[in-house]
């Protein structure tokens, strides 16, 4: 009889691992997730102001149809719900090529620069850029977290069990990567 009972408190042991560990993946899949929703609203927020500021920019810059055309199909081209994070990162580099095409119109135009309104979207992107970057924080941080589970024993044991797979970094741009050079 004493030795049914370790058995069953065997089992029991086992089984309350098996859930705790199970549970503990599920909960860092979630936050994977939801960092991951955290990086569309600050797109989804970036795509936003950059529509503004191009419409600021083509009142003064109606010759440059063609960047700015660009950056309309690419805000229109985006389905962030539906795109994988490698995905997100494509339109995060296109976004920044976007970005700097504008700044090379801005700069052909010092009244542009003057503007009220222009000045406020400065502000208003930079802001964008730091929720962004946050974002990116948050996600890298919960993958860590996630991915630590599922690769490290013995959590990886009920990983494998389960089929849970790692998940991917955010990572930066190539050209971010570089070290700026600043010419006065």
């Amino acid at each position: 009889m004493w030795l049914l009972y370790v058995i069953i408190g065997i089992v029991v042991i086992f089984l309350l691992w098996l859930a705790g560990g199970y549970n503990s993946l599920q909960t860092g899949k979630i936050k994977v997730e939801e960092a991951e929703s955290g990086i569309d609203v600050a797109l989804t927020k970036r795509f936003d102001v950059l529509t503004k500021m191009i419409e600021v920019v083509k009142g003064y810059a109606k010759h440059e149809q063609e960047t700015l055309e660009k950056v309309i199909s690419l805000r229109n081209q985006v389905h962030l719900n539906s795109a994988s994070i490698q995905e997100k990162q494509q339109i995060v580099t296109q976004m920044d090529q976007a970005m700097r095409a504008i700044n090379v119109v801005v700069e052909q135009y010092p009244d542009l620069k003057a503007n009220d309104n222009f000045k406020h979207l400065q502000v208003t992107i930079a802001d964008v850029e730091e929720h962004l970057q946050a974002a990116r924080r948050v996600y890298n941080a919960n993958v860590s977290s996630y991915n630590q589970k599922v690769q490290l024993f013995p959590s990886n044991i009920i990983a494998n069990m389960f089929h849970f797979t790692t998940r991917q970094f955010f990572e930066a741009e190539e050209f971010k990567r570089k070290d700026v050079e600043m010419k006065f």
